[in-house]
C-alpha cells in the first residue's frame, strides 16, 4: 500500500503524476471514498496527466464517459454510484470496457464489484481537512 498526502487542490498535479507512475500494467482504477471526498476532482487532475484535452465530469446520469488522451487513446470513466445492482452495469457492457485494455476509472466500484477484474488498483481518498486529502493506493 502506499499513501499519498494531498495537503490542498494545488497538490492534485503532484500527486496524480504519482498515480500515473503507479499504475503499472493496470487498466482498472477503482475509486471508493465517501461523497464529496474528491474521486471527480481527482479523477479531472489524473486524465490531465494523462493528456486528456476533453471536459472531464462525473459521469453520473450517464453511467460512463470516454474521453481521449493526447495519443488518441480512449480512457472510461464510470460513476456506479446510481446503480441499485451490477446487472445494469452489464446492460451498458461494462465488462466489454473491464476486458478492453483501456484505463478504466471507476467510482463507486462495490455497486459492481461482482463484474470488477481481480488486477486492479482501489484508490481510496479520505476527507483530513476542509481541503486536504489522504490517497491511499493498494493492489
Amino acid at each position: 500500500m502506499r499513501t499519498i498526502t494531498i495537503s490542498s487542490l494545488a497538490d492534485l498535479p503532484a500527486a496524480a503524476t504519482q498515480v500515473r507512475a503507479a499504475l503499472g500494467n493496470h487498466t482498472i482504477l477503482c475509486f471508493e471514498g465517501e461523497m464529496g471526498a474528491g474521486k471527480t476532482t481527482f479523477i479531472k487532475a489524473l486524465c490531465r496527466e494523462l493528456g486528456v484535452a476533453d471536459e472531464v465530469s462525473s459521469p453520473t446520469f450517464a453511467l460512463v464517459n470516454e474521453y481521449r488522451t493526447a495519443a488518441d487513446v480512449p480512457v472510461y470513466h464510470f460513476d456506479f454510484y446510481r446503480l441499485d445492482e451490477p446487472a445494469e452495469a452489464e446492460g451498458i457492457g461494462a465488462s466489454e470496457y473491464f476486458d478492453s485494455g483501456y484505463l478504466c476509472l471507476v467510482e463507486w466500484p462495490a455497486r459492481v464489484a461482482p463484474l470488477l477484474p481481480d488486477h486492479r488498483l482501489t484508490l481510496t481518498l479520505t476527507v483530513t481537512g476542509p481541503a486536504s486529502r489522504e490517497l491511499k493506493i493498494e493492489n
